[in-house]
């Protein structure tokens, strides 16, 4: 598949890589093409040095990703869709391990498999228009990309079970109240733009540092306290032993910004 007819661009930004979900026909589904193709781009983000930071976004402005294809899956078997469902966890898996901070700028809708792939994100900017949901319960499945794992941990069990059972549709700031989502743009700025200003302090910041600090709040986030504080003592240890922390001391007695190498 050419770069031109990828269901998925990306675009460079400095230090931050931008995934495109490009089907606003399709109000940016996930065919199977579009699974492969982020998972594709996510490891070439993954290991480009130069990349601190990615953001995935939708083209257009009214849906981030509306879903599974449905018109896709309607030439599905039984069989098909379980190898589509085991997609989400290859692919899109990509970006959950990533040890680069990955966020997620809602530009419209985000439904079904497209808010699974938000929360999958570290962090989350919508737009004011933004509508989050996870309706398949109202359509006699269950949300099958990690809705019904991740969904709780971000906003709680009883939040997640009024959405997912109820099929509730949060709208932006019902969803910064719940904490669902980091941030609202303004009106009339545009939701891309105002994440890659937003996450300055990650793209100019020290990525064998910002590495660690996800590895150790992941790492801790369902053992004892006790464990949890040794696998902290690790990841900073690591930090100890790069240049960009005798870098930051420098800055620091030169009353300068730093400039991380990722050393």
């Amino acid at each position: 598949m050419s770069e031109a007819s990828s269901p998925v661009k990306l675009e460079r930004r400095g230090h931050v890589g931008v995934l495109v979900l490009d089907r606003p026909d399709r109000r940016n589904a996930l065919s199977r093409d579009a699974l492969f193709a982020i998972g594709r781009l996510g490891r070439e983000l993954v290991a480009d040095p130069e990349i601190r930071a990615i953001v995935i976004t939708g083209a257009g402005d009214k849906a981030f990703c509306a879903g599974a294809d449905l018109k896709e899956r309607q030439g599905m078997s039984t069989d098909d869709v379980r190898v589509q469902v085991g997609l989400y966890r290859s692919e899109l898996g990509v970006l959950d391990r990533s040890p680069k901070p990955v966020i997620a700028a809602l530009n419209g809708v985000a439904f079904g498999g497209g808010l699974e792939l938000a929360l999958i994100c570290d962090l989350r900017v919508a737009a004011p228009h933004a509508e989050l949901s996870l309706p398949e319960t109202t359509l006699g499945i269950i949300p099958g990309a990690g809705g019904t794992q991740r969904l709780p941990r971000v906003v709680g069990e009883a939040r997640a079970k009024e959405m997912i059972l109820l099929g509730r549709r949060l709208d932006a700031q019902q969803a910064l109240a719940w904490g669902l989502v980091n941030r609202v743009s303004p009106e009339g700025v545009s939701v891309l733009d105002d994440t890659l200003t937003w996450i300055e302090p990650i793209a100019n910041g020290a990525p064998i540092a910002q590495a660690a600090a996800l590895k150790a709040i992941e790492d801790s986030f369902e053992v004892p306290l006790e464990l949890g504080l040794e696998l902290e003592r690790t990841r900073y240890d690591e930090t100890l032993r790069s240049e960009d922390r005798l870098e930051a001391l420098r800055a620091f007695a030169e009353k300068r910004k730093p400039v991380y190498q990722g050393k």
